[in-house]
């Protein structure tokens, strides 16, 4: 099989990296790509949103297979573009799309099939807003764009002028949903589907903003697996995974592809806060090395709806990944700052038992490694908990040093202090 993956961050280069330990993979390429990816695979120098430009590479280098996990090449057509050519795809059609890229119609289509989400409110209409925020004064909630937005753009608070100042950035262009603010844990059930089943990959909690209580991001990190109780993981399969299935067959939206489900696990059980139609950052860091099934193996079984009768085959290991961001990020990052030179085998991530380097906006200019975006480099510490995985995180982060770098220093805590 021939392979191209659409994308440049993070995510993409883990997901190449997952393709190029295939047995059955004889020629990968990525479009755009990094400079993680560009040591594993042929980096191909097209826009991935512009389904010609991705059809034509394809022809050009004989690939028969296009994985699409980052939102962009989804939202322009590649999809529906290449399979109407004949070009085998992973990623959702534009018929799932309204999942993810409206709001109000996922929150209806939960509401239809009785799937516990925080209660919410759709506003176009600021003076609307403004009134609701004084009559519910003190409340604490969150607001989202209703249409898709880059890193999960929202705020969290309980301040009207905040609350509105936010709002009102979004209503420029799209409408906004307010809904009520959950305590509990975060986590992210990442699903691949077919026609007949599901087969869910190991579930993650995300970091999402800068700090405890900062600004949000498109994540900081993330831990692998989450350690639930019993009850936790079938009330996730009763109340939410098996109704969205039931849901999406009911109204003719099942697709082959991935299907990522934010969830916050609170005192009153399991309660969704958004669908997905791709991988998410960066928990697809967090989970890929862990995973031991040949991608292509499940890729297959998708293709035969027989993925219901696969085992994945996953280390027992544990996982923390910790993302080194840009001075500046997420409001305004400053770019351009050069790397410290790295191992070539840290870089290759050759060593089994060494940390992973997912490389996001990062580029090779004049032979050095350069800084193009906020969100620069994954490092993914592997160990048998997450305690240890934790130790090995912060332990190979300090192979990535550029002017500005920051990091979170308290990814994986919550999970192993009293």
């Amino acid at each position: 099989m021939r392979v191209l993956v659409l994308g440049s961050g993070a995510k993409d280069h883990a997901i190449a990296w997952w393709f190029s330990q295939s047995r059955l993979v004889n020629g990968l390429f990525v479009a755009p790509g990094n400079v993680g990816t560009q040591s594993i695979a042929t980096n191909l120098a097209i826009d991935p949103s512009d389904p010609k430009q991705v059809y034509e590479a394809c022809t050009a280098h004989g690939i028969d297979f296009v994985f699409v996990g980052t939102e962009t090449p989804l939202f322009t057509g590649v999809i529906d573009y290449l399979n109407e050519r004949g070009i085998d795809t992973f990623g959702s059609p534009s018929r799932a799309l309204k999942l993810e890229g409206d709001r109000n119609f996922s929150r209806m289509f939960t509401d239809r099939h009785n799937i516990p989400t925080p209660t919410h409110v759709l506003f176009d209409d600021e003076h609307k807003l403004s009134e609701y925020l004084k009559r519910h004064e003190g409340e604490r909630f969150v607001v989202k764009s209703n249409a898709i937005a880059p890193s999960r753009v929202m705020i969290d608070s309980s301040d009207y002028h905040s609350l509105m100042e936010f709002s009102k950035s979004i209503m420029a262009t799209s409408p906004i949903i307010l809904e009520e603010h959950l305590n509990g844990l975060p986590i992210t059930v990442t699903l691949f589907l077919d026609n007949k089943g599901y087969l869910a990959l190991p579930t993650c909690s995300d970091y999402m903003k800068s700090e405890e209580g900062g600004l949000p991001t498109g994540g900081m990190g993330s831990i692998c697996p989450v350690p639930l109780q019993e009850e936790v993981s079938q009330a996730l399969v009763d109340t939410i995974i098996e109704p969205t299935l039931f849901g999406l067959k009911a109204e003719r939206m099942s697709y082959k592809g991935v299907l990522t489900i934010s969830v916050i696990i609170t005192k009153r059980g399991p309660i969704l806060v958004d669908y997905h139609v791709r991988f998410n950052d960066p928990a697809a860091q967090a989970f890929v090395p862990l995973i031991k099934t040949d991608i292509v193996d499940i890729l297959n079984a998708m293709k035969h709806d027989t993925l219901s009768s696969i085992t994945l085959e996953a280390s027992t290991k544990s996982t923390v990944a910790l993302v080194v961001a840009s001075e500046g990020y997420p409001e305004k990052p400053i770019i351009g700052k050069v790397l410290d030179p790295m191992p070539a085998a840290l870089l290759l991530n050759t060593f089994e038992g060494a940390p992973r380097y997912y490389f996001g906006g990062v580029q090779e200019k004049e032979g050095a490694l350069v800084t193009t975006g906020g969100r620069c480099v994954t490092v993914v510490g592997v160990g048998y908990n997450i305690m240890n995985a934790n130790k090995n995180a912060y332990k190979g982060v300090k192979h990535v040093h550029f002017e500005g770098a920051w990091y979170r220093k308290d990814i994986g805590d919550r999970f192993f202090e009293n």
